[in-house]
């Protein structure tokens, strides 16, 4: 309250009012001129955009930097409004040359031969992460990856948009999210083969340890995929789970794997879904159905 009392009467002549200027952050004593209190900070919305493709986000803080953009969001860009730190428009010439200053600020940020690479390459991840439905975190880690590989050299020579197809599929196994190689290949529109030859090349080069996949991660997915009931996924998990304890999972393909204990729990649940089915559905072969679906049964006891 005290605060506030002074702040109505100028600390100079002891008048007022006090008027804010809001584009300048000051509070300013109407009759003397005098600026009681300056920098004042802003808590209400952005009422300017400086980005054609964010007319509508009026929000303050802007998007969060990230390693997955080729200038981590740090760079600066120079306004839309034509207007000068007065508020004041600006004069023809002047605006002619500042439309000219936006263009060669907008190229001077890719001048360098890494920041063509990168912006190439993370266009190409926005794309793909996209399309699989990924998390921000894979995301993050895939940028990661990549943008270590190029530190390395590993990209010269080689496709860009196989080695962050690599690079997405390292982050999606470390991240213990269930995206295989056939489903890089399809939405990256590069050939399986060398999507494999270049997630060789990240292992062996930076020595990236990749986690035991596991097959209960797939089953979710799957079981979507075949419109399978509750009752026999939770079925499919407790079979894998007795198989891990039985030690019969290890060397197995994951999605082979939880695709036959999925079709184990819809014969032991009475749901009507053939081999193929569930084949379709994990992107599997019927014959690796089959033989994971004996060696479960033979093991467990089923």
């Amino acid at each position: 309250m005290k605060l506030q009392r002074a702040l109505d009467k100028c600390a100079r002549c002891g008048k007022g009012p006090m008027v804010m200027d809001n584009a300048g952050g000051e509070l300013v004593c109407s009759s003397c001129g005098f600026v009681v209190k300056e920098k004042i900070e802003e808590t209400g919305p952005e009422w300017r955009s400086f980005s054609t493709e964010q007319k509508d986000n009026r929000s303050r803080g802007g998007i969060p930097t990230s390693i997955a953009m080729h200038d981590m969001g740090l760079a600066t860009v120079i306004g839309s409004v034509n207007k000068d730190a007065s508020g004041r428009s600006l004069s023809g010439s002047m605006k002619a040359t500042v439309e000219r200053l936006r263009t060669w600020d907008s190229r001077s940020q890719v001048h360098e031969p890494m920041d063509r690479n990168l912006r190439q390459a993370f266009s190409e991840l926005d794309r793909l992460s996209d399309k699989l439905s990924v998390s921000d975190a894979v995301v993050e880690k895939a940028a990661y990856i990549y943008r270590k590989a190029l530190e390395r050299g590993l990209v010269r020579g080689r496709s860009i948009s196989a080695i962050i197809a690599a690079s997405l599929y390292a982050a999606c196994r470390d991240r213990e999210t269930p995206r295989t190689l056939k489903d890089l290949a399809v939405v990256s529109n590069v050939k399986k083969k060398d999507i494999a030859r270049c997630y060789r090349l990240l292992l062996k080069e930076m020595d990236i340890k990749m986690p035991v996949a596991d097959p209960t991660k797939c089953v979710s997915r799957i079981a979507s995929r075949a419109a399978l009931t509750e009752r026999t996924k939770r079925r499919a998990l407790e079979i894998l789970k007795k198989a891990e304890e039985a030690r019969i999972s290890a060397g197995k393909d994951p999605m082979g794997l939880a695709a036959a204990a999925l079709y184990v729990s819809c014969t032991l649940e009475g749901e009507d879904k053939t081999q193929r089915d569930v084949a379709e559905a994990a992107g599997v072969t019927e014959v690796t159905i089959r033989n994971r679906y004996k060696g479960l049964r033979s093991a467990l006891g089923i």
